[in-house]
Parts: structure tokens; sequence; C-alpha cells
């Protein structure tokens, strides 16, 4: 056969191959029932490597979301406050130490056996050392005190355990194996899964032993794209709700809105807090920067950046200033922001603190050491890369340089201790993003990604410590304390400004103009929290 006729074959079979492949990731067009949905995974998680496992980060941990198959004690309501799910009252010792709490009775798994408080308290004990992304080393353990009533005991008291409560899906405890649970899960949730076709998509369809409402809905299929393909399905109609690439946000496509959530997803820079004094980290690695561990370099950056502006610019105006990491949180405190846009006031900070150009380049010094660091970020994440750029420029304006390297987590972990990294958090929970982000650390682990600049302050340990221990409902006022004690303690940048934090980036979904999603959620990640609420306009 002549060469080239067997080149061209060649070609035409791998163009072939190329379109089954994308026809199979893309969906199947000729389903034209108006009950299936095709969806994208919630926020960023991507396809859950270890399956649907509650236990395993599915639903919970890194990021919150509606884990669709299993239930949750406790559920978010329109008003953003928690109420009952499976649990229908709780109630809290004097000592704040056992959390006692009432589940439904008479709720059955998808494989029609029932659901007791054994099912619950095996779940949380099994969390508690399942690899689990939850941090549960404050649970001592739990209890079935009969067939609807669990009994958590805490180590110490704990008030953001309602959280815990709220986040993680409840598991069948017989026959329970947590390397094959993920892939063949039974829960008591509104969906059950179908079938998961690995590195393409995860088909869900109705429980009919789910004792809530009905979803509309009745065949949820889920698919995991890479961003920078994600677009391509909302272009090519194949589903009808994908989270829109940061590269899309100011694109339109007909037959499709563009749907913001507001979110407690704020993006910034992670500040190395500590100077330089030869401490190493786990692994060897630097802690510690003689640059961002000066207070006037922080407050400077905080006072001198133009949020707004990049709010506008970067994201396209889909997102809003923060300050403080928790600007929109009931504990958030509004006395830790600063008034920012103010690069004469930026100026004269460095200037008192010593930090002058002698030498006309552009660049501060202070007693011989460059008013320059470096600031790493996730080089697959664009608006992250984005956000960097901007920062780094509206620096260069105050004397400071900004060094932007893109990388691979890893190599961001190593270095996150001694040099800027650009971070986000997307909890509501104040133990997360409070507690683990600002409470001192007692040892430096590439493995542990929460407060990666070291902060440090005794005082602010204490109100954190404080809140833990008080009651939820008082709690409140000493997780909103510790972002301002004074201009000199506090995680604010009002305070030691360990964080440049810079906006709330909303999660932004391409919806077919067909698909009536409800109430928006009160965490933009979690948009099926309602799930059950969607229908077909």
């Amino acid at each position: 056969m002549d060469k080239k006729i067997k080149i061209g074959i060649i070609a035409i079979i791998i163009i072939v191959i190329a379109i089954i492949a994308a026809s199979s990731y893309l969906g199947n067009s000729s389903d034209n029932n108006s009950t299936h949905i095709v969806v994208t995974v919630p926020g960023h998680a991507g396809e859950p490597e270890a399956g649907f496992n509650p236990l395993t980060g599915w639903g919970c941990g890194h990021l919150d979301f509606n884990p669709l198959i299993q239930s949750t004690l406790f559920k978010t309501g329109s008003d953003g406050n928690f109420t009952g799910d499976l649990a229908t009252d709780y109630k809290i010792s004097s000592d704040e130490l056992i959390w006692t709490v009432n589940i439904r009775d008479n709720v059955k798994f998808s494989d029609n056996t029932s659901l007791t408080a054994k099912d619950v308290a095996f779940t949380f004990n099994e969390a508690r050392s399942s690899n689990s992304q939850l941090d549960m080393s404050n649970l001592d353990h739990a209890t079935a005190l009969n067939d609807t009533s669990v009994e958590f005991k805490l180590k110490k008291p704990q008030s953001s355990f309602i959280y815990d409560l709220r986040y993680v899906g409840i598991v069948k405890a017989d026959g329970y194996n947590n390397e094959t649970y993920g892939s063949n899960p039974i829960g008591s949730g509104p969906y059950k899964l179908k079938q998961w076709d690995k590195g393409q998509q995860a088909i869900f369809v109705v429980n009919d032993n789910y004792y809530g409402k009905k979803p509309y809905f009745t065949q949820v299929t889920m698919l995991f794209p890479e961003e920078n393909t994600a677009f391509e399905l909302v272009k090519s109609g194949k589903a009808d709700v994908v989270q829109a690439p940061f590269s899309s946000l100011n694109q339109s496509v007909d037959g499709y809105n563009l749907v913001d959530y507001s979110s407690p997803r704020a993006q910034g820079i992670a500040l190395p807090y500590l100077n330089d004094t030869g401490l190493k980290t786990e692994g060897g690695n630097q802690v510690g920067n003689n640059v961002t561990g000066d207070p006037a370099i922080r407050k400077a950056l905080n006072v001198g950046i133009n949020r707004e502006e990049i709010v506008k610019s970067v994201y396209k105006g889909h997102a809003k200033v923060e300050y403080t990491g928790v600007d929109s949180q009931k504990y958030g405190n509004p006395i830790g922001k600063i008034q920012d846009n103010n690069p004469e006031e930026a100026k004269k900070i460095l200037e008192d603190a010593g930090w002058k150009d002698s030498n006309g380049d552009g660049i501060r010094e202070k007693n011989g050491v460059n008013a320059s660091f470096k600031v790493y970020y996730s080089s697959k994440d664009q608006s992250r890369q984005a956000l960097a750029t901007v920062i780094a420029e509206q620096a260069k304006d105050l004397g400071i340089n900004i060094e932007l390297t893109g990388a691979d987590w890893d190599t961001i972990y190593k270095n996150m201790y001694s040099q800027g990294s650009v971070m986000q958090q997307s909890s509501d929970n104040p133990y997360k993003t409070e507690y683990q982000q600002f409470h001192s650390k007692t040892n430096f682990s590439e493995d542990d990604y929460m407060n990666p600049g070291a902060y440090n302050n005794s005082e602010v340990d204490k109100y954190l410590e404080d809140a833990l221990s008080q009651n939820p409902d008082q709690a409140s006022s000493y997780w909103s304390k510790a972002a301002y004690i004074n201009n000199n303690s506090g995680f604010a940048p009002n305070a030691d400004a360990p964080w440049l934090w810079v906006a709330d980036y909303d999660y932004c979904y391409f919806v077919k103009n067909t698909v009536d999603m409800g109430t928006a959620p009160t965490m933009g990640q979690d948009y099926m929290a309602n799930i059950v609420d969607w229908k077909r306009k």
C-alpha cells in the first residue's frame, strides 16, 4: 500500500477515535428527557479519586457541598442558618463536651435497610481514621444510645462541631469497606449512584427511599472537566449547568445565562510572618522571610493596593473586595478593615519603617536588604495567576518587588513558609477559616497548608481557643475579637496583617435558560444544595 495512503488511513482512524472520545465525554445528545440534567462537579473539587465517599472527602473537607447520595444530620436553610436534615433536635451538656443528637425514625438507605443511630455513630468514629479531609481529632467517640439518638463525646469543647454535623454524609455501617465504598456507595440522600465511568462522568438516579421532597430531575449526570475544556460543554450545549472557567467570565452563549453565586471564597496572598532565623520545616525547607517579616511591608501592601480595581480587572466584576478573610461571615469584624488604594499612605508606612530607595532603582531597601520576595501560585489556576500579576504590578509602584513563580502544589507547599503564596479559603466554618488559618503552629509541615505564612500571636490564640470553648450561640463574638485586638495585634490588616486578602471570588455558572435552580445557596460552591427544588422551565 502507498505510504501516503497508509498515513491518510491512520489519520482518519485517529480523528474517528477522537470524535468518539469527545462524544463520550460530552454526553449523549439524543437524551431528550426533560427530567434528566447534566452538570459539572461542584466547586473546584474535580473527580473524587476515592469515589463518592464522605469519609475520604466527597462533599466535605476541602470543599463543603451537597453529597447527593448521603444525608447529613443538618443542612443549611434558606436563611443561612442550620436546620435539621436527619436530625430532629440536639442538645449540648453544660460542660460543652457531650452533644446529643436525635434523628428521624423510619429512614431507609437506598438498599432498603434501615438507617439508625448506629450508622451515624459508625460514620463519625470511622471519620477519625479513614484518611478523611476532615479534622476529627477532637472527637473522642460517638455512641448510639438507641436507634434514634446518638451521643458525641468531645475531648475538649468545640463550638464549631455543629459544622462537622452539617457536612459529613452518613454511610451504612454494615458491610462498610473504606477501600470499596466510594465506587458503590449506599446512602439515604435524594440520589443514588447508577454508574461511574472514571475519567468521564457519574450518573445519579433518584433514591425512591428518600424521606424528603422528591426531586423533579430523576437523573443527574455529573461531568469532571478540566478548567480549560469546561467551556466547550457550554458552547456545544452538552451540559445544563457548568461552572464558568475564569477565562469565560466576559463571554456569553446563546441559550445560557451566566449566574453569579456569592461565596466566602476569599483569595489573597499569605505573607510569611516570621523573620528568617534559620528555622526549618519538617522537610528541611526555610521558615521565615526578612522582608515580609517586617509588619511595615505587610501593612503597606494592604493599604497601597487597589482591591476594587482588581475586582474589575481580574474578576470582571464577579467578586467583591475582601480584607480579613472572613468579611462576609457572621463572625467577621469590620473594625479590622483598612482604607486601601492609598499608595501615599503606604509609602509613608515604608519610609517611617526605614524602607527607602537609596540607589534609585525603584526597589526600596533596608539594612542592605531589598524589599523583594517571591510569590508562588498554582500554574494551573488562571485566576490566581492573574491576581498575583496585578498585585505585583501595583506593589512595584510602592517600591516593593514581587517575583512571580508558577508551580505545582508540592513546590508551593515547600516554599509557603518562606515566600508568599496565593491561597484561598471557601468554608463558612470558623474552625477552618480562623482557628486553623491563624492559630500559631507548633510544627511546620509541608503537609499542612493551613496558616501557610506561619502567623504567630499568643493573644489571638487565646481568643480562638476561647471561641472554641463557648456554646455555639456565644462563640461568634470571640471569633470576631481575634481579628482585631488593637493596631498591633490581630489577624486583620488593621493589626498584624499576616495576609494580603483581596477578593471574594463568586462561583459563576453557565445555566441553560430552561433550568430553574430556585433560591441561590449561601455558599456558592454548594450550588446543588437545593437540587430537590430544581426544575425544567
